[in-house]
C-alpha cells in the first residue's frame, strides 16, 4: 500500500553551502503482488537562499519503481508539508511544474538505478526557494509484495565553475493505436524554428516507452529534407533509456526535429497511450536553448496516415510546438 505518513529524511553529506551533494530519502512504499499506483507524489523542500547549480542527479529505487520525472518548483507551488501524498489533494500536473518551475529528472523506466551526469560545467540552475516534485509511477508485475526505499541524489557545483545553463525539452505522441500481432511505427516532425531560433545544442536526452517499446529516434531535419541523428535508443525496458548526447548536437543548421517510436506488439489486442499494459512514446531532452520546448500530441487521438512499409505500419500526426523562455 501507499505510505502517506512517513517522514521524508533529508540527509546531508558533508554540509559546505550549496557545492556537497545531498541525498534525499522518500516514501518508503509497500507494494502487493500486482499492484499499480499512479497518483502518488513526493516533495522534498530544498530550503534553498541560494542558487543550486545541479551537474547531476542520481535516482536509487529497485524494483516495483516503474517511472518518475522530477521537477523544481517554488515553495508555494502544490502548497503543503513535504513528504508523499495522493497528487489530486494538490491538483498536481507536469504542466503546471514545468511552467512554474523547470525539469530537473527523469527516470527511464524500471530502471532501478540511473544517474544523469551533464559535462563538467553545465547545469541545470534551481533557483532560491524551491522544492523538487515528483509524481511517481510503481508497479509490481510479480507475485510476491515488494517494498521500495527509494532514493535521490542532487550533485551541485559552484556558481563559479558554471560554464553552461541547461533546459528541459519534452515532446510526447498519444496517437498510438499498436496494431495486433506487428511492428508498427508512429511520428511526429516538429517544426521548431516556425516558433524560435534553433540556435542551441542538445545535451542529454532519455526515451521512454514500455514493454512493447523496441526504438526511439530523434533527428534534425533540414529545409531540404536532409537528416542527422540527434539520439537514438533500443535499449529494453529496465535499462538505462538515457544517457549524454556525445559529441553535442548543433541544432543551428536545422529547422525540424523527428521524433519517432517503435513498437512490436504481439498481443491480439491494439494497444493504446496509457499506464498498466499500454504503451507511451515520450522523450525528454536537455540543451543549452533559452527557451524550454515541449509539445507533440498532447491528447489522447488516433493515429494518422497509415503508411504499410515492409513489415511495419508507420503513421504520422501533426506536430504541436511549444516554446517558453527560460531565461
Amino acid at each position: 500500500m501507499r505510505s502517506l505518513g512517513s517522514a521524508l529524511v533529508m540527509v546531508f553529506i558533508a554540509a559546505c553551502g550549496n557545492e556537497q551533494p545531498t541525498t534525499f530519502d522518500f516514501g518508503p512504499y509497500d507494494l502487493a503482488p500486482f499492484e499499480e499506483q499512479t497518483d502518488t507524489c513526493v516533495q522534498v523542500t530544498l530550503h534553498n537562499d541560494e542558487p543550486i547549480f545541479v551537474n547531476a542527479v542520481e535516482l536509487t529505487t529497485g524494483p516495483g519503481f516503474h517511472h518518475s520525472n522530477w521537477f523544481y518548483v517554488p515553495e508555494s507551488t502544490f502548497f503543503g508539508p513535504d513528504g508523499s501524498f495522493p497528487c489530486e489533494d494538490r491538483n498536481y500536473n507536469e504542466a503546471t511544474a514545468a511552467v512554474f518551475g523547470g525539469v530537473l529528472f527523469a527516470q527511464s523506466t524500471q530502471a532501478p538505478h540511473e544517474r544523469q551526469q551533464f559535462p563538467d560545467g553545465a547545469v541545470v540552475e534551481i533557483p532560491p526557494r524551491q522544492k523538487i516534485f515528483s509524481q511517481i509511477h510503481l508497479l509490481n508485475a510479480t507475485e510476491t509484495p515488494l517494498h521500495i526505499a527509494p532514493k535521490i541524489e542532487i550533485d551541485p557545483i559552484a556558481e563559479r565553475d558554471v560554464t553552461t545553463r541547461l533546459v528541459g525539452m519534452s515532446f510526447e505522441n498519444h496517437a498510438l493505436a499498436l496494431p495486433a500481432e506487428m511492428q508498427s511505427k508512429f511520428t511526429l516532425e516538429c517544426d521548431l524554428a516556425a516558433i524560435q531560433s534553433t540556435d542551441f545544442r542538445f545535451y542529454y536526452a532519455l526515451a521512454h516507452y514500455h514493454e512493447l517499446g523496441t526504438q526511439l529516434d530523434i533527428d534534425a531535419v533540414k529545409t531540404d529534407g536532409s537528416t542527422a541523428s540527434v539520439f537514438t535508443t533500443t535499449s529494453k525496458v529496465g535499462d538505462v533509456l538515457g544517457g549524454p548526447v556525445d559529441p553535442l548536437f548543433d541544432m543551428s543548421a536545422y529547422q525540424k526535429l523527428r521524433f519517432s517510436c517503435t513498437f512490436y506488439n504481439p498481443r491480439t489486442d491494439v494497444v493504446r497511450w496509457g499506464t498498466g499494459d499500454q504503451e507511451m512514446c515520450v522523450f525528454l531532452a536537455f540543451t543549452d536553448s533559452r527557451f524550454e520546448w515541449g509539445g507533440g500530441v498532447i491528447d489522447d487521438t488516433d493515429p494518422q496516415n497509415p503508411v504499410m512499409v515492409g513489415n511495419e505500419m508507420q503513421y504520422t500526426n501533426p506536430c504541436l510546438v511549444i516554446a517558453t523562455a527560460a531565461y
